[in-house]
């Protein structure tokens, strides 16, 4: 099987001297995205869109090409593309349009699996609307969430459901085509935070159904941006809050000021990297290398392994606690060796304490990338066994 083993040349900034675990807050960015974005601001073609020369017609064609590339990616539509600074903002302006036309008596589905940047803006939309919010339970066990967990809330009620495709902080990856099947059964809508697993699956929104999806390209190798789908239809519909000028149709409703098209540029690129490679082959790498990082701390005594306990249908992704010793203190030691984790609850904020986790201190969280290799899982694993003895 190809493992990918030379993919890291394309990240200049793996260099050896760190162990980068520290992906699901954010990746090294590939070669082709850094070039993109360098080659954008030497062109000449920085200028703004709808105008009537030569760059503002590069930005135009820029926008339609990324557009294009995102839904190859995304297997959707890409007339539902919009394009932002982050996942967070993007959900806060979704959330601020549905608002709009919703009030007392309709309810919003969440999940307490979900990172908070799709739970929060709908906790706000009740505050403002009267709205009422309920957030469905995960088994934590396992750390899955069930189809049932939400099914068991849906009622004629339910406007919106909001689940997450992937847990960002154990990988756990819920049946997102069953649960968008039941809220569509009541006329409900779906949104669907992709965000940590675009980098990892192979995303397929004709399968999926659901009527938004979001993602974030500095989480799979490019630069810091959202990118968040609309269903054509459900887009032109919404009441946005949006400037005067701009129009009552299409992406540029929810495209708030002037695209940074250095960032447009690279996130072409990068989504252009993951279809070259193909996210099944990199899904298959990192499976490896995930599967290896299990292992070896389950072999170790003395670290408990948070959530589920094997690989399969999740992220390869995952939290341990070291006996003895806080989240920070792990992290901090790790540094020292040049590893990097995150700790924290790591914004799944509801996730934390079904967990068995302190709300705020959380757990140590460790990633596989697709340019992670055995020599940094046996770092980690090492670093990880001196602490614990």
């Amino acid at each position: 099987m190809d493992d990918l083993h030379d993919i890291r040349a394309r990240f200049p900034a793996i260099d050896g001297h760190w162990a980068r675990f520290d992906g699901p807050g954010g990746t090294q960015v590939v070669d082709a995205a850094i070039e993109a974005a360098a080659d954008w601001q030497r062109n000449g073609n920085n200028a703004n869109s709808c105008g009537a020369f030569a760059a503002a017609e590069a930005c135009d064609d820029l926008v339609a090409r990324a557009s294009a590339t995102m839904g190859r990616l995304l297997g959707a539509d890409p007339k539902g593309i919009t394009f932002g600074p982050s996942t967070t903002t993007n959900m806060m302006a979704l959330t601020r349009a549905i608002g709009r036309r919703i009030g007392p008596g309709d309810e919003v589905i969440c999940t307490a699996l979900d990172h908070d940047s799709n739970v929060s803006p709908w906790l706000l939309l009740a505050e403002d609307t009267g709205c009422t919010v309920q957030i469905a339970d995960f088994d934590p066990s396992t750390g899955r969430l069930a189809v049932d967990a939400v099914a068991d809330l849906v009622s004629s009620s339910t406007r919106w459901v909001a689940v997450t495709g992937s847990s960002n902080v154990v990988g756990t990856i819920p049946d997102v085509a069953a649960i968008t099947r039941v809220a569509h059964e009541v006329g409900a809508r779906v949104v669907v935070d992709g965000v940590h697993l675009t980098p990892h699956r192979q995303v397929n929104l004709a399968y999926i159904g659901c009527d938004v999806f979001t993602t974030s390209s500095y989480k799979w190798y490019g630069p810091h941006a959202g990118i968040m789908w609309i269903e054509p239809g459900l887009l032109d519909d919404l009441c946005v809050y949006k400037l005067r000028a701009v129009p009552d149709r299409g992406p540029e409703r929810f495209q708030y000021g002037t695209t940074s098209w250095e960032s447009l540029a690279g996130l072409d690129a990068a989504a252009g990297f993951l279809l070259d490679v193909g996210v099944d082959r990199i899904a298959e790498a990192e499976a490896i290398r995930f599967r290896r990082l299990l292992d070896g701390l389950h072999d170790q005594s003395g670290i408990r392994v948070v959530g589920p306990q094997d690989s399969s249908d999740r992220a390869p992704t995952l939290m341990f606690e070291v006996e003895g010793l806080s989240p920070g203190e792990v992290a901090s030691t790790l540094a020292d060796r040049r590893v990097a984790v995150w700790d924290g609850n790591n914004y799944a904020v509801d996730a934390m304490v079904p967990l068995g986790l302190d709300a705020e201190d959380g757990a140590v969280r460790a990633g596989i990338s697709v340019y992670t290799n055995d020599e940094d899982v046996d770092r980690l694993l090492t670093a990880v066994a001196d602490l614990a003895n």
